[in-house]
C-alpha cells in the first residue's frame, strides 16, 4: 500500500498546532499528523501528515493559505519495512553501566554491564537518542552515589527503557511507567516482558500523573520525564506534588537552548538543579526536590 506525506512549515507554535488539528479533520483522513519545532532557532514549525490515499492538492493549498504556511510538499514514499531497516542500522549504546542493544546484537553484551534489549518499534526511546542516553547516564551517577528511591515513575515512558534500567538496579523498588500514547504503552509492556521484568513494572496509559495508580503511589523517590520543553514546563507543579522531599527528578527531551526555561519552572516549583549534562545539542537535568 503506498504512503504519501504532506509537509509544510510556518512561524509560531499556535498556528502550527491549529493547522495540525485542521489536518486531522481532512477527508481522506491522514493516518498520522505531527507538529514539531524546527531546531534551528528560526522559530518556525513543521507540520506533516501521512496518508494511505493521495491527499487533495487544492484542499492542502487552501489550508496552507488559511494558516499562513508555506505550500505543502507532497511525496509518495517507497514501500519499505522501516522497522527492519532501522533495526539493521542501530548499534548498541553504552551509557554508564547500561548497555542498550537490539535482539540482533544479543551476543555483544559485555560482561559486567546491565543489558537492556530494545528493538526498533512504534514508540520513542531505543536508547540511541542523546536525551535517552543522558537520562541513563544521570541514573548511573545517582546509583553510583548510593541513591535509592522508595518508588519510581517514568512519565512519557515510550519504550520504557528508563523504567527498565531502574528495575535492573533496584530489584525491590515499585516502578510505574506511563505514556499518553496507547501504542507506546503496549510497546513498553512488551519490552518489560522481553527483558524478564514482568511483575516489576506496571505500564499505564496516562497524561502526566493523571491516573489513579500514579496518584496512589505518590510521592515518588525518583521520576523520569524525557518528553518535550512545553509539557515539561506544564508538568512542573504536578511534579512538585508527586515527588517526595529529597526525591530526584531526571528531565530531558530538551535542546540546550530550552534548558534555562525548564530550569526556571522547576526552581519555582521547589526543585534545585544538581546536574546538567549536555550531549550534542541536548541537555539532561537532574533536580532535587526540596
Amino acid at each position: 500500500m503506498p504512503t504519501f506525506t504532506a509537509l509544510t512549515t510556518l512561524p509560531g507554535e499556535s498556528p502550527a498546532q491549529a493547522l495540525g488539528e485542521a489536518m486531522e479533520r481532512l477527508d481522506p483522513a491522514p493516518d498520522g499528523v505531527g507538529v514539531f519545532e524546527i531546531e534551528d532557532g528560526s522559530g518556525r514549525w513543521e507540520v506533516g501528515a501521512y496518508f494511505t490515499e493521495a491527499p487533495d492538492d487544492t484542499t492542502l493549498a487552501l489550508l496552507a493559505a488559511a494558516y499562513g504556511a508555506a505550500p505543502f510538499t507532497v511525496s509518495e514514499l517507497p514501500e519499505t519495512d522501516w522497522v527492519a531497516h532501522v533495526r539493521r542500522e542501530l548499534h548498541p549504546v553504552e551509557a554508564g553501566r547500561f548497555f542498550v542493544y537490539g535482539s540482533h546484537d544479543a551476543d555483544r553484551l559485555p560482561a559486567g554491564r546491565i543489558g537492556l534489549m530494545i528493538d526498533a518499534a512504534m514508540a520513542f526511546g531505543t536508547g540511541h537518542h542523546a536525551t535517552t542516553q543522558g537520562c541513563l547516564r544521570a541514573l548511573d551517577r545517582l546509583v553510583a552515589a548510593g541513591f535509592r528511591p522508595a518508588s519510581v515513575a517514568d512519565i512519557g515512558c515510550g519504550t520504557a527503557v528508563l523504567a527498565m534500567a531502574a528495575a535492573k538496579v533496584w530489584a525491590d523498588c515499585p516502578i510505574l511507567a506511563s505514556d499518553i500514547d496507547a501504542v507506546a504503552v503496549e510497546t513498553a509492556a512488551a519490552n518489560v516482558a522481553v527483558n524478564g521484568l514482568e511483575g516489576r513494572i506496571d505500564c499505564l496509559e496516562a497524561a502526566g500523573f493523571d491516573h489513579p495508580r500514579l496518584r496512589a503511589a505518590a510521592p515518588f523517590g525518583l521520576v523520569f520525564a524525557n518528553i518535550l520543553k512545553g509539557p515539561l514546563i506544564d508538568l512542573a507543579p504536578d511534579m512538585a506534588a508527586h515527588v517526595a522531599p529529597g526525591g530526584q527528578v531526571i528531565l530531558s527531551g530538551l535542546l540546550t537552548t530550552q534548558s534555562p526555561d525548564v530550569r526556571a519552572a522547576y526552581e519555582s516549583a521547589g526543585f534545585t538543579v544538581s546536574e546538567a549534562e549536555e550531549i550534542g545539542e541536548w541537555t539532561t537535568l537532574t533536580l532535587l526536590r526540596g
